[in-house]
């Protein structure tokens, strides 16, 4: 006979194990370290700046938005898996129970986010509102019964195949949900913000009325699951070989200029690979650019000189970290072997290819302090991140690498 709720605890602890599996490589070693530090100095400039910040500050707004943003983002984590599209299928009434519990787990752990965040957020607040910490508890409380919402409303969508409905559901709740914030932070009249809420209501109502004869969107539900997983296996994959991971390639064609100074020699044979595969690949090329950009934008707010030098260095580091398992990413091709190349030129491709993208990053790095107008400052970041960049690059990354 079938048992959902056996089902169900099968498939959550399975996830929870393999996840387990992966965060042990993910949060040890040097980035534990790195992170400390990076929280740290965050938690120290952002201090700072909010002791800056004006008494006309719009803290509600800006504090609203963010919030508003993770209460909109709200997937139900349903544990699906690609065979279920036939097996489970035949078995779609006997599964409310599994898919309530999956809801509970979602908010549970989502909770636990619009936690932090709103933690992060309350010195802002509580600045430019003298009863700001006194509110966290209720406004917690009351945001989370939003979060909750927000769940329920988005599992609804997914009886949907139209992507129309759900580009204007996201908008929809989007502006509810900072609406809603706002004016529980500026501690609107309560009859208001009870209005707002009855028109919540009512939306989550239409819903439920329109998809009670539907089916439930299986291929949808399987796909989103899979996509949440298959960015974790990214993430994983920095630290950790994941043979679920399935590889995302684009031809980038208007890149092909950076690969011309790069002759068609046998000495060049693993340089050329390593280079299309960075510049393909989403995982490598999207990793340096939204670590360059993170760089960038912490440089702004920063204007302590040891403290950008320090922030340049950390970023090399984890962009350089990130981009080690580069050099093993064709391991498991059997064509590789066949190149008429020694297996010296493979490090020597690598640790060339990776080098140039850091001196690349720590010139960014550089010039947009330059642009600030700390002209010393800027040589004197460029030239330690040379140097840290040749450290990690010929005794770090080859120590750790083995080669």
């Amino acid at each position: 006979m079938f048992d959902e709720k056996k089902l169900w605890r099968d498939r959550a602890g399975a996830r929870v194990k393999e996840l387990g599996r992966y965060l042990k490589y993910i949060f040890s070693g040097h980035l534990v370290i790195v992170l400390f530090f990076l929280v740290g100095t965050a938690a120290y400039y952002y201090q700072q700046w909010i002791e800056t910040l004006p008494a006309d500050f719009p803290a509600e707004l800006v504090t609203a938005v963010v919030i508003g943003i993770f209460l909109t983002r709200s997937p139900v984590y349903n544990f699906l898996l690609e065979a279920d599209r036939v097996f489970l299928i035949p078995l779609e009434t006997n599964l409310k129970g599994y898919f309530l519990r999956s809801g509970v787990a979602s908010i549970s752990f989502q909770g636990y986010i619009l936690l932090m965040v709103l933690a992060v957020l309350m010195p802002m607040y509580a600045h430019v509102n003298n009863n700001g910490y006194r509110l966290f508890l209720p406004i917690f409380i009351v945001l989370l019964v939003i979060k909750a919402w927000n769940l329920a409303v988005g599992w609804k969508i997914h009886f949907f195949v139209q992507l129309s409905v759900h580009r204007w559901d996201l908008l929809t709740r989007l502006l509810m949900n900072v609406f809603f914030t706002y004016l529980l932070l500026k501690q609107a009249s309560f009859y208001l913000i009870l209005l707002l809420g009855l028109i919540m209501a009512a939306y989550y109502g239409f819903f439920h009325v329109r998809t009670s004869p539907l089916g439930l969107k299986w291929d949808l539900l399987i796909e989103q699951e899979q996509k949440r997983m298959a960015s974790f296996y990214r993430l994983a994959n920095l630290f950790t070989d994941v043979p679920q991971l399935k590889e995302s390639v684009k031809r980038r064609k208007w890149l092909d200029f950076l690969l011309r100074g790069i002759s068609f020699s046998q000495g060049n044979t693993y340089l050329y690979l390593y280079s299309r595969t960075f510049l393909r690949s989403s995982d490598y090329l999207g990793l340096f650019i939204r670590l360059t950009i993170i760089g960038t934008a912490a440089l702004y707010f920063i204007s302590f000189g040891i403290g950008q030098i320090l922030l340049i260095v950390l970023f090399l580091y984890l962009t350089g970290f990130q981009l080690l398992p580069l050099v093993q990413h064709h391991q498991n091709k059997l064509w590789v072997d066949l190149y008429p190349a020694a297996d010296k030129a493979k490090w020597s491709a690598f640790s060339s290819i990776l080098m140039v993208i850091l001196i690349v990053q720590d010139f960014t790095f550089a010039l947009f302090v330059l642009i600030k107008g700390e002209t010393l400052l800027a040589l004197l970041g460029f030239a330690v991140g040379v140097m840290f960049n040749y450290l990690f690059v010929y005794i770090y990354s080859k120590k750790r690498l083995k080669f």
